[in-house]
C-alpha cells in the first residue's frame, strides 16, 4: 500500500507539482512597487532559522541571468517542506525603489516539481575563511587591464568583496559596493588610515565584466578618490573556481549559472585572514573599525558619520 501511495504521489508531482503553501498566497495583494517574476530551479540549501533557501535557478527573462543565491521566503515556516535537491517553481517578488534599485527579494507560490533524490549531494564543498588562514596569491586583472597579485597588497589591510556588474538586486552587489564606498569615505577622513588600507571588489563574471565594464561600474562608486585605494578586478576564468572556493562564494552551478552568494573578507598586512563576513548584514561601522584596528592596534571605535552608518 505504501509503495502504491508513493507511486501515486510521484506521478502527481510530475504532472502538477506539489504546492507547499496555501493558495491564499497567490491572491494576497502585493505592496505598491512590487514586481514579480516566475523562476524555476534546484534547492541547494535550506535554512529554517532564517526562513530562506539557496536556489540554483534558470535565467529570469528581462530581469537576471541564471545564478545561485539565497532567497527569503514570504512564509518562512514552509522550509520544513523543502529539501536540498528539490526542483521547484516559484514567484519572485522584488521591490523597485525610487532610485531604480531592486530590494527585498522574496519567494512565494512555491511548487515542488520533483523531489530530491535520496543520494543528492552538493556539487562542491567550500572553504570557510578563518582568521589566520593564508590567502593564496590569486592573480586578477583590474579596471585598467593591469594584472595584479593579491600579494601586492601586503603591508596594508585589504578588504575584499565580490560583485558582478549585472546584478539587479539592491540588497546584494549594489549594497556591497555602497558599503565599501562608505568605508572608503570613513577611513580616508584620516590620511594615515587611508594610506594603510585598500579595497578590492572582485567580479565572479569575468566573461562579461571586462576591464572597461568594471571601470564604468566602479566610477559610480569611487567618487573623487578614483581607483587609488579601491580597485575593481576579475580573476581569469581558469582560476575563478579556486577563488570562489577559498572565499566561500556561493555554490557551484552549471556553466550557464552565475554563482552568487555574498562574501567579504578582511585580510591583514601579513596576507592572512583577519575576519570573514558572509551575507549582507554586517555594518559599515563594524568593518571600518576593524580595519582601523588592524593597522593601528587601537580597538576603539571610529567616530560615526552619516556616510558610515549601515546601509
Amino acid at each position: 500500500m505504501s509503495l502504491f501511495r508513493n507511486a501515486v504521489i510521484s506521478a502527481l508531482l510530475l504532472l502538477t507539482g506539489l504546492t507547499v503553501q496555501g493558495c491564499r498566497q497567490s491572491t494576497e495583494k502585493l505592496k505598491s512597487g512590487t514586481e514579480t517574476y516566475p523562476l524555476k530551479g534546484v534547492i541547494v540549501a535550506v535554512d529554517g532559522a532564517k526562513g530562506e533557501i539557496t536556489l540554483q535557478h534558470d535565467a529570469v527573462p528581462g530581469f537576471m541571468p541564471a545564478m545561485t543565491m539565497p532567497y527569503k521566503l514570504v512564509y518562512g515556516n514552509i522550509t520544513s517542506d523543502l529539501h536540498r535537491g528539490d526542483v521547484i517553481r516559484a514567484r519572485l517578488q522584488v521591490q523597485k525603489t525610487a532610485d531604480g534599485d531592486y530590494r527585498d527579494a522574496q519567494l512565494d507560490e512555491i511548487a515542488v516539481l520533483a523531489q530530491a533524490k535520496p543520494d543528492f549531494r552538493p556539487q562542491s564543498n567550500y572553504h570557510v575563511p578563518t582568521p589566520g588562514d593564508v590567502v593564496p596569491d590569486f592573480h586578477v586583472t583590474n579596471q585598467d587591464g593591469k594584472a595584479l597579485a593579491l600579494s601586492g597588497f601586503r603591508g596594508k589591510a585589504l578588504l575584499i568583496t565580490f560583485i558582478y556588474t549585472r546584478c539587479p538586486l539592491g540588497d546584494f552587489c549594489p549594497r556591497m559596493s555602497k558599503n565599501l564606498a562608505a568605508i572608503q569615505t570613513r577611513l580616508c577622513q584620516t590620511p594615515q588610515l587611508c594610506a594603510d588600507t585598500d579595497l578590492l571588489s572582485l567580479s565572479f563574471d569575468p566573461a562579461f565584466d571586462t576591464p572597461s565594464v568594471l571601470r564604468a561600474y566602479g566610477k559610480t562608486y569611487v567618487g573623487d578618490a578614483g581607483f587609488q585605494h579601491w580597485q575593481f578586478a576579475a580573476p581569469a576564468p581558469a582560476t575563478l573556481s579556486a577563488v570562489e572556493h577559498f572565499f566561500n562564494l556561493g555554490v557551484t552551478g552549471s556553466n550557464a549559472s552565475i554563482t552568487h552568494s555574498l562574501s567579504t573578507t578582511l585580510v591583514g598586512p601579513d596576507g592572512k585572514v583577519v575576519a570573514w563576513y558572509p551575507g549582507n548584514e554586517w555594518s559599515v561601522d563594524e568593518v571600518a573599525a576593524k580595519m582601523a584596528s588592524v593597522v593601528t592596534g587601537n580597538t576603539g571605535q571610529l567616530s560615526q558619520t552619516n556616510e558610515a552608518r549601515p546601509l
